[in-house]
């Protein structure tokens, strides 16, 4: 099955992908590895912002992890010339939760990513992965992932 017939039995339409935000550009491609930028939890809905284990449920979390894997994936789409059958391997994700004082389950957030990466892309979509807590993250959304993924 396809990538693009994949997302499609998975209800999902990748959105355009963000620009940035500041001074940096949304991937960098050297060799076969596109090194993607952070993408936050955002949809054309705004997305979901706050503080996990405060303002912000697990749950919500998760999803708001699953949001940057679609975000993500529309980086790949654009990296790959709207081909995402070049993605060869997800390499590597690095995620982080604006977490609150009390709130530890962080890998358990970054997986809601993680998960939907090996959804799609099957074998090839798992990945190496940091899961990181952080005490802001930029225009007070609730998560970032970044990712390394290899193409032909």
């Amino acid at each position: 099955m396809s990538i693009d017939a994949r997302l499609a039995e998975l209800g999902i339409d990748l959105p355009t992908p963000a620009v940035p935000v500041a001074n940096y550009v949304s991937f960098v491609q050297t060799g076969n590895l596109v090194h993607i930028s952070g993408q936050l939890s955002n949809d054309a809905s705004g997305g979901i912002k706050g503080t996990v284990g405060v303002d912000v449920s697990p749950e919500q979390a998760n999803a708001a992890a699953r949001l940057c894997a679609i975000n993500l994936m529309a980086q790949m789409k654009v990296a790959c010339d709207g081909d995402l059958s070049r993605v060869v391997r997800v390499v590597k994700l690095g995620g982080f939760v604006q977490a609150g004082p009390d709130f530890e389950a962080i890998p358990g957030v970054i997986n809601g990513c993680s998960d939907l990466m090996v959804e799609v892309f099957g074998d090839a979509g798992r990945h190496a992965r940091s899961a990181v807590g952080v005490y802001k993250l930029p225009l007070g959304f609730a998560v970032e992932v970044d990712a390394i993924v290899e193409i032909r």
